[in-house]
């Protein structure tokens, strides 16, 4: 093997992706995937990868320094790429504990191990850390977006941990020189979302019939980018990118969460062979959430134009494969919603 990358997270959403793009693009590269196999980690995400040659699972927790030192000896990366992290806000306004620790310690343990192995010489390494949008804050002008050098204005606990994070990657280029670069996405959507996420809990509750709740009057605008999308751009900018650069990752797809509730609910009755505006009927409005952000866009010109990057498929293209996905692999959303999904791999990697 030429090189050997660890990817964090990789049992999660957009991780799984990740390393099932790397390890089938890259057979001369071992790929070891670490993740703690929290709620949101499962392997039953990578079944069809988990007998590769290149590819290797390693069950751990980025908190646990002493446990990364002895990852990091043990294999001898050339590259890391980090999407490890707590991400659901509603958990963070609940417990902000667990998304520092996770986010801003786990992070900055990585880094120590990055740094320590290789030892000031950087040729051929990379530090690629996976960010979110929502570090720049919210947006009240409908003309202005999100570019690299947008000042930081997190709001929730969640984006709070991931600034500090994105600061402290940063920090370690200044002071160090470690090798690093950094992406900021717009929210994902795609086969395997954990169903507690907006699109995956919609397609869930219109086929089993039960309300479906929105943030107060539905008006919050995010940019949805395809996971598959993104995975891609993970690739390009780890292999493409200068160091110390930060390129933003968005699909140009805004949609009021309204317009896409709705949207989801015509996509499901036409799959179903029900009456269009059946679904619609299951929409509830509940109290908007803490500190929820109006609006969240992503210029992603940069990427597009240094690396030659743009999103394969429209927002209505990428849904109506979602939707498949989902009705087609129901039992992976049953045993999730159930929590079967965690007893397996939790009992043969205890």
């Amino acid at each position: 093997m030429k090189k050997t990358i660890l990817i964090t997270g990789g049992a999660g959403f957009i991780g799984s992706h990740v390393v099932r793009l790397f390890v089938n693009t890259y057979p001369d590269c071992q790929i070891v995937n670490l993740d703690k196999l929290t709620y949101a980690g499962n392997l039953e995400n990578l079944k069809d990868i988990e007998d590769k040659a290149n590819y290797t699972f390693e069950k751990g927790d980025i908190v646990d320094a002493t446990f990364i030192d002895s990852l990091f000896e043990k294999y001898k990366f050339d590259g890391v790429i980090h999407l490890a992290a707590e991400s659901h806000v509603d958990r963070s306004i609940t417990d902000p504990m667990a998304f520092v620790m996770t986010n801003v310690i786990g992070t900055v343990n990585l880094l120590n191990a990055a740094r320590a192995t290789w030892k000031d010489k950087y040729e051929g390494k990379r530090f690629y850390h996976v960010s979110t949008d929502e570090v720049y804050g919210e947006l009240h002008d409908p003309k202005e977006f999100f570019v690299e050098d947008t000042s930081y204005d997190p709001r929730s606990p969640y984006s709070a941990s991931k600034a500090s994070s994105d600061h402290f990657v940063r920090a370690y280029n200044s002071t160090y020189g470690l090798p690093v670069v950094i992406s900021n996405c717009s929210n994902n959507y795609g086969p395997n979302h954990f169903p507690e996420k907006l699109i995956p809990l919609m397609i869930n509750n219109i086929k089993n019939k039960k309300p479906l709740p929105v943030y107060g009057k539905g008006e919050n605008i995010r940019d949805w980018l395809y996971v598959l999308d993104h995975a891609r751009a993970i690739d390009v900018i780890y292999h493409k990118a200068d160091d110390g650069e930060t390129y933003n990752i968005g699909g140009n797809n805004e949609w009021t969460n309204i317009d896409l509730v709705h949207l989801i609910c015509d996509v499901m009755d036409k799959k179903l062979g029900q009456p269009v505006g059946e679904s619609r009927n299951l929409i509830t409005y509940v109290k908007d959430r803490a500190g929820h952000d109006l609006r969240y866009a992503i210029d992603a010109t940069k990427l597009m134009n240094k690396l030659g990057w743009e999103p394969s498929v429209t927002f209505e293209e990428g849904l109506e494969k979602t939707v498949d996905w989902y009705l087609n692999n129901w039992d992976w959303i049953s045993n999730i919603t159930s929590g079967d999904y965690q007893k397996y791999y939790q009992e043969m990697y205890s």
